[in-house]
């Protein structure tokens, strides 16, 4: 059922690190590089970095800030809670309508978090941090506002079968801001542990630059954790109108390990560690052997980032720690068609597939967690175990960087599905604040069903360009087509980029030191 279509990745990057050799034979594989890299298309990943982040601006809710680069953007839902009697102003759209689903808002700070962890040096150094701190905030700030009291969090604002059935701009909505909420009597541990863990990696990001919020983050995840753990529910049973939306599928225990794992990161607690260690059976961690990581679905990551605690410093844990480790294998071989059989599919221009809806959002975490783990086995001097194929933290790089250079246009359709980024994008993307004139523009009052009238059916162009945004991509054939209507292809969320951001930066550091080896070189002969 699985496709074994594999490409091998070929650019100027893959010689960064030469051994010593003689000077004749050190020029002509200098001089290979260089052929082989005009035959690869080049790309600026630093402009790719820059227009991701430009992204979370153009899905806020609330009031914007006065240095607000999306100027096609205005104030939206201000009254959000009001009706329940509590401050809910603010957040992320998850994507093309204007409901506010607290699930996928956590795991999309949970990926911008982990993004600035592990190459906030990198994002430094391409002049991005603050604007990445600044995405990380705006969600941060609003679960703060959402988690009214200890087993209280507001997780959603909207409700998704009235909004479907309109197509405004945020700015002009007359749909439900109903807002609701887990509690103990309506559990939601599913909820609780990503908020929790959103909080929680956020509270390393801002440790030094703001130790009094990252404190104030902390707490908040150390309440939610206590509240999904003590309370256990699915959330998707207590707030029935999200099942349509964002079902919880894979439960709540991937998302209590997730966020105690996070915690333990946050707080140096062995407490949340031990939680991790003593679960890690009956709560899947070792026994779930996954091929997807996503909002839903967080046992990858998690044995991912489990397993790369396995050093001198948790020895009385190897035992667990590495079976974590075996099945952050299993995720991994088999996202490198290294897995026995059980790989994930391919397009025939090798992209990853994993379901029709959405599929960049798998293509973007998958590339985010083979790069995390490449640099923890480069640093560790390791090799990645494929049944006894061992597998280089170059080769990993190498292939996630594929589907990163896939995704900015080398692929069949030359088409960059990174919104805004290269000569050639998605410009019908379906989203209803880029797809009506915007309103600093046009202050007139466009209704519910004028905008389907006037604008949804409209052949042409966006009037407003959704820059950064990661649409859904193509289909299993490498076919995509740039249609508003086609909602599984052309729609974008905020956890499809969210990844992405990291990646942009560290890619674009190893491209600046390579161009500078090389005119170091170049100037010797």
């Amino acid at each position: 059922m699985w496709g074994v279509y594999q490409t091998k990745p070929q650019c100027a990057a893959c010689f960064r690190k030469l051994p010593k050799i003689s000077l004749p034979l050190y020029h002509l594989i200098l001089i290979l590089s260089i052929s082989i890299a005009t035959n690869v298309r080049a790309f600026d990943y630093k402009v790719a970095l820059t227009k991701s982040l430009l992204y979370f601006e153009s899905q806020r809710s609330g009031k914007l800030p006065y240095n607000q680069r999306v100027t096609w953007r205005d104030n939206s839902g201000l009254t959000d809670g009001l009706e329940q009697g509590v401050d809910l102003v603010g957040g992320y759209y998850d994507a093309g309508d204007h409901v506010k689903f607290g699930l996928p808002m956590a795991f999309t700070v949970t990926m911008l978090s982990w993004s600035v962890i592990e190459y906030g040096e990198q994002i430094v150094d391409a002049g991005e941090y603050e604007h990445a701190i600044e995405a990380i905030k705006w969600g941060t700030d609003y679960f703060m506002k959402a988690h009214t009291s200890p087993n209280v969090l507001w997780a959603e604002v909207g409700d998704g079968d009235t909004d479907h059935y309109c197509w405004q701009r945020p700015e002009d909505m007359t749909t439900s801001r109903q807002a609701y909420k887990i509690d103990k009597d309506n559990p939601g541990s599913d909820l609780a542990g990503e908020t929790a863990a959103a909080m929680a990696a956020a509270s390393i990001v801002f440790k030094k630059s703001n130790p009094h919020y990252s404190h104030l983050l902390q707490h908040h995840a150390q309440q939610l954790f206590e509240f999904g753990d003590t309370y256990r529910g699915k959330y998707d049973t207590s707030i029935g109108v999200v099942k349509s939306y964002y079902t919880s599928v894979s439960g709540y225990k991937d998302e209590l390990l997730w966020g105690a794992l996070w915690l333990y990161k946050a707080t140096n607690n062995l407490e949340y560690l031990k939680y991790v260690v003593e679960n890690a059976d009956s709560f899947g961690g070792t026994g779930w052997a996954i091929t997807e990581f996503s909002w839903d679905v967080k046992y990858a990551g998690l044995q991912i980032l489990t397993s790369m605690l396995l050093t001198e410093e948790h020895k009385e844990h190897a035992d667990i720690l590495g079976q974590y480790r075996v099945k952050a294998e299993h995720y991994l071989c088999s996202c490198l068609n290294k897995n026995n059989g059980s790989n994930v599919e391919r397009s025939p221009a090798g992209l990853l597939y994993i379901r029709q809806w959405n599929n960049m959002q798998y293509v973007s975490n998958a590339a985010f967690l083979l790069m995390v783990y490449s640099d923890y086995l480069q640093n560790s001097n390791q090799k990645l175990n494929c049944h006894g194929e061992m597998v280089g933290a170059e080769e990993i790089f190498e292939f996630a960087k594929s589907q990163v250079d896939y995704i900015l246009g080398a692929n069949p359709m030359s088409m960059s599905y990174l919104v805004g980024y290269g000569s050639k994008f998605p410009t019908q993307v379906h989203h209803r604040g880029a797809s009506i004139v915007s309103y600093r523009e046009n202050k007139g009052f466009i209704g519910c069903t004028q905008g389907y009238d006037n604008w949804y059916g409209r052949r042409a162009r966006n009037p407003n360009v959704l820059v950064g945004a990661l649409v859904g991509g193509p289909d299993i054939k490498d076919d995509f087509y740039d249609e508003r209507k086609n909602y599984i292809q052309t729609e974008a969320c905020t956890y499809n980029t969210a990844p992405l951001v990291g990646i942009f930066a560290k890619i674009h550091q190893l491209e600046t030191q390579n161009i500078a080896e090389d005119q170091i070189l170049r100037s010797s002969y």
